[in-house]
């Protein structure tokens, strides 16, 4: 027998989609498909879609996190390019800041600030320049194994000279703006990395936890207003023992009340609405007296320590009117340590309180606190509670206090909240525009644009943009080092700083440009120099510039930038609703009044078995190597994009991966399986199938049509930005591709006239599977690109256009004729199950109650060859043999509808309700889909089941008589028969003979249907045997009985 000539690859029966994809990965670089890709676009001058890639930060390995961001950032832009347009993906790497800092300290064994400057900045700052390039390699390949295109020989690094100059230009500007301010500030303190941090870098990567301190309510004596005034105690409560040492003044709330209670002789005051709080403690006191807050202020009173004593002329230890006080928990009464509290502070200078701050940097007590020098603060608690207890009649009450506190985001600490001097921007002077700007932003999910972003910036803070340390972009400002002759010049441009010092630096980092020093202008005597601050940006600074100093605006390409700004696209997890997103808002509005960019994912949090957020500093994720090794990229692609994340949402991802393998098996497979029959039988055929755009039988015209509406379902979702949407318009897509039009179109392929219409089911087919990769290739790259090249002479999808869907033929009424008899197809297969009988088992009838009937009458032979019936009727009236009931989601609709739950429930029970499309209107209100269930309860005796959301209904005759059993028997025995042949290695165009040896029913039974057996099979002879049978012999059951099967070829 000659072989057919092959038309088309081969198809694996078995495939390793990671061993596809390394394929088409070695395939693309080779043919620089992803710069062929731009170039073609911009050949044709085709307009531009500017995506920012946010840079990561560069010393640690991606995780899952990254990679659903890395998915997104890859299948937008692959869909604009689709789509015709221009998009450049430029890498970019953040090199700066506290990871860089932290990894260096590790990996040279040093820690904090002295240890540094004892190594050297320069030799420190070196270190972290090699170590944050020491994962470069390592991320592009995670990055190119993902099957993100991205252009990394032409990526930019903050660390960069070019980079860092666009950053001093950008707070040259600020400053020049008024925008930029030096300031003395209690800020959130990291004391294990030694610096100060944002506000909003206090709410990254779960920063809060909860973590259990002391909590005192002490005593303060007031000072007596005469001689004879009973002892007085002014209580107070703190969660922070370490601070009294440095209590400053007492608040209380002016219009409150506070009760004056006494025992024995001594009196304390509390606020009145909290004495029940201490009941225990206060056992035995009396209310002798109230008093207003307002008549508290201005006592003083005697300091639990005397370190700072000599600091009362100054205004120390007096009590002081807060407005921030509430009557809630506590006791109405705030001790203040203005060193310590952004409201101490607050009202402290406000009221001429003095500042004392015995803490380093290290967070250890100083000398000026004598008997807790060199400790750290949350360690001196214990003593500091010690000490405070042998004073007689000072606490009140000592407790363990749980609560959510910040803790640094780079080393886990707990932080402390320090007064330091350093540099703001006044982000207060422009908040309200950025709330405007963002009115501008389109959302997804929408809303984030009101909600955790608008509402982050209605509180927006002055952002404190200096840090304490050493790798960084300098703050560009040189100031006098004589107070007698102040001086201050900031610079925006290596032109400038060549100007006033004579030199042009090639590196702006630390120690160098700390070397550039000259003479104090404004000295006349000569004597003072002009000497950089030591600060270095806050990294997030950098991150905010990404967009123009990226590009070394604006000293290069000015104009580019001018045109392409602002972005139309960015994407990250929602936590950079307090990070990335916002710090581009901050800078582009300041910069620019504009929005920085138009459109934005903001995506949920991977998490790990137990809902924690995976993480480079926790490393509580499996390698994502070892699952691209297992199931490949696609399938986690496809996985996390159609996840709850792109909605907004968590996903706690299962370690052992059973989830990204139900994605093979539901998304991958199918799409495999329905391209290996295509290319298998066309292969058999030798014929080619041709792209079309309509066709003659009526299944191809609906197979057509469906894919039309699976291009436009991807399409509308893609236009609003949601990914996750786009994915829900493939699975009733491939269930219609699969188990109708290729199984209902078996015969055609199967048949051996190569007649027109064999040749439009490969046209059909042809075009399906084509249109089918170019819709999906954002989605499933590597399959997507695989199927296509086998199928289009190796042209790459990811070179074509995106598929035109009016281009096919669009038939509503036929779609939902025949996805109407799907449904009928569909809920007569579920009464089989309930009645446990078999597909292959013929059935006498089967009756449609629709009222639309007539729709579907013309596939009264589709239906009954589906649902394997001899018969199929129709009648009106579904109520003849059952009724819908319908019950009320109570956990999701119970407290919306509150009191009218009850009439919903009774109204329900009778019947009264009517369903439009999926509402359902019922005791005066609406229920949407998902708020109530619907079943159909059938009459007794009646095997019948829903269809059409229970617009209609199908009985199925389901008794069984002898002759539909032998039918049956038949039927399976054809189905064994085709297991034998493929597991003799039989082709599918192969002729064959068959003998088999059964028991003397099932024989009979096939002999009665052996022409359907044969023809079915494609058998020359079928012939029974007592004998054992000849050729390839498989052993099984049949109607529970042994039988034999052997299978030869047919020469």
């Amino acid at each position: 027998m000659t072989a057919a000539k092959t038309v088309y690859p081969a198809a694996d029966p078995s495939p390793s989609f990671p061993k596809i994809e390394e394929a088409i990965g070695a395939w693309w670089k080779e043919n620089r498909t992803f710069e062929r890709s731009i170039e073609q676009r911009r050949e044709a001058g085709a307009g531009e879609f500017v995506f920012y890639d946010g840079p990561p930060f560069a010393n640690g390995l991606p995780h899952y996190g990254h990679l659903v961001t890395g998915f997104v950032k890859d299948l937008v832009p692959r869909y604009q390019t689709m789509r015709g347009k221009v998009v450049d993906r430029r890498f970019g790497w953040d090199c700066h800041g506290l990871p860089a800092e932290m990894q260096s300290e590790k990996e040279l064994g040093v820690s904090g600030r002295l240890e540094i400057l004892k190594y050297g900045v320069a030799r420190f700052n070196e270190h972290c320049r090699t170590s944050v390039q020491q994962f470069t390699s390592d991320w592009e390949y995670y990055v190119t194994r993902s099957a993100r295109w991205v252009d990394f020989k032409n990526d930019y690094k903050t660390m960069d000279l070019s980079f860092m100059e666009s950053v001093m230009w950008a707070f040259k500007q600020l400053h020049d703006k008024g925008l930029i301010y030096e300031g003395y500030r209690v800020v959130p303190y990291s004391w294990a990395a030694q610096t100060p941090l944002s506000n909003f870098e206090t709410r990254l990567d779960n920063s809060y936890r909860m973590r259990q301190d002391p909590a005192l309510t002490v005593g303060f004596l007031l000072d007596p207003l005469k001689a004879d005034e009973v002892p007085t105690r002014l209580v107070a409560w703190t969660t922070t023992p370490w601070t009294l040492p440095s209590n400053m003044a007492l608040a209380v709330a002016p219009e409150a009340d506070y009760a004056v209670l006494e025992k024995a002789g001594q009196r304390v005051v509390l606020g009145a609405p909290l004495v029940g709080n201490y009941a225990k403690e206060l056992d035995g006191y009396v209310e002798v007296g109230q008093l207003k807050g307002a008549d508290l202020v201005g006592r003083s009173y005697r300091p639990l320590f005397d370190f700072f004593e000599n600091r009362r002329q100054e205004g120390a230890f007096r009590v002081i009117a807060g407005d921030f006080i509430e009557m809630t928990d506590g006791t109405g009464v705030v001790h203040i340590a203005p060193a310590f509290g952004e409201d101490d502070m607050r009202v402290g200078q406000e009221l001429g309180v003095p500042v004392v701050d015995p803490v380093d940097f290290a967070g250890n007590f100083t000398g000026e606190v004598p008997p807790y020098a060199g400790m750290n603060v949350f360690e001196a608690n214990k003593e500091i509670i010690r000490d405070l207890k042998h004073q007689a009649g000072v606490v009140l009450r000592h407790e363990t206090y749980d609560h959510n506190y910040p803790h640094c985001w780079r080393t886990d600490q707990p932080l402390i909240y320090k007064a330091l001097r350093s540099w703001y921007v006044k982000v207060t002077a422009f908040k309200d525009r950025m709330v405007e700007l963002n009115q501008g932003i389109t959302w997804v999910p929408d809303h984030i644009k009101d909600g955790l972003f608008g509402k982050w910036l209605e509180n927006a803070r002055d952002w404190n943009i200096g840090r304490n340390r050493f790798w960084g972009s300098p703050i560009p400002v040189w100031k006098s080092d004589d107070p007698n002759y102040p001086r201050m010049d900031v610079y925006g441009s290596l032109d400038e700083i060549e100007r006033d010092f004579g030199v042009r630096p090639h590196d702006l980092h630390r120690p160098y440009i700390d070397d550039l020093t000259r003479p104090n202008p404004d000295d006349p005597t000569g004597k003072s120099v002009m000497r950089r601050v030591e600060d270095v940006l806050d990294c997030w600074f950098e991150s905010g510039s990404m967009p123009f100093a990226q590009v070394h605006y604006p000293f290069d390409n000015k104009d580019w930038f001018e045109n392409h700004f602002p972005g139309d696209f960015i994407v990250e997890y929602v936590a950079q609703t307090r990070g990335w997103f916002y710090t581009l808002m901050v800078m582009s509005t300041a910069l620019f009044d504009r929005a920085p960019f138009r459109s934005c994912v903001c995506h949920g949090v991977v998490l790990d078995e137990n809902k924690q957020k995976l993480s480079k500093r926790l490393k509580n994720y499996p390698d994502p190597i070892d699952v691209f090794n297992t199931y490949g990229a696609d399938a986690l692609r496809w996985y996390l994009v159609s996840s709850p994340l792109l909605s907004g949402g968590d996903l706690a991802m299962p370690k052992d991966g059973r989830a990204i393998a139900e994605t093979v098996r539901q998304v991958m497979l199918p799409i495999w399986n329905a391209y290996s029959f295509f290319t298998l039988y066309a292969n058999i055929d030798g014929l080619k199938g041709r792209m079309v755009t309509s066709a003659e039988a009526e299944l191809d015209r609906y197979i057509l049509a469906k894919t039309g509406d699976l291009i436009r379902g991807i399409e509308a979702a893609m236009e609003k930005l949601d990914l996750a949407g786009a994915t829900n318009a493939f699975p009733p897509f491939i269930e219609a591709l699969n188990n109708w039009f290729i199984r209902r179109s078996r015969d055609r392929f199967w048949k051996a006239e190569k007649d027109a219409d064999k040749q439009a089911a490969y046209d059909t087919l042809y075009t399906v599977l084509v249109t089918m990769c170019r819709a999906l290739a954002p989605f499933l790259p590597f399959l997507t690109e695989h199927i296509h090249r086998a199928l289009v002479d190796g042209a790459s999808v990811h070179l074509a256009d995106w598929p035109d869907a009016s281009a096919l033929v669009a038939d509503p009424d036929l779609v939902a004729r025949m996805d109407m008899a799907r449904s009928v197809a569909s809920a007569a297969a579920s009464l089989r199950t309930a009645k446990n009988l078999r597909t292959r088992l013929p059935l006498k009838s089967l009756i449609v109650a629709h009222p639309r009937h007539a729709v579907l009458e013309p596939l009264a032979a589709v239906i009954a060859d589906e649902v394997n019936v001899k018969e199929v009727s129709f009648v009106d009236d579904p109520s003849a043999y059952g009724r819908p009931v319908l019950t009320a989601n109570l956990p999701v609709v119970g407290k919306r509808l509150g009191p009218a739950l009850k009439g919903v429930i009774a109204a329900a029970k009778a019947g009264e309700w009517t369903l439009s499309g999926d509402t359902v209107t019922i005791a005066g209100t609406e229920l949407a889909a998902g708020e109530y269930f619907l079943k159909f309860q059938a009459n007794e005796g009646v095997d019948a089941a829903p269809f059409d959301g229970s617009a209609g209904v199908v009985v199925l005759d389901t008794h069984v008589d002898a002759a539909l059993e032998r039918e049956g028997i038949a039927r399976d025995f054809i189905r064994l028969v085709q297991v034998a042949r493929k597991d003799a290695g039989f082709r599918i165009s192969d002729r064959i003979h068959i003998e088999v040896k059964a028991a003397n029913a099932a024989s009979a039974a096939i002999l009665d249907h052996q022409d359907t057996v044969k023809s079915e099979t494609l058998a020359e002879t079928l012939r029974p045997t007592d004998a054992v049978p000849e050729g390839y012999v498989s052993e099984t059951v049949l109607d529970d009985q042994p039988i034999a099967i052997g299978v030869r070829l047919a020469r």
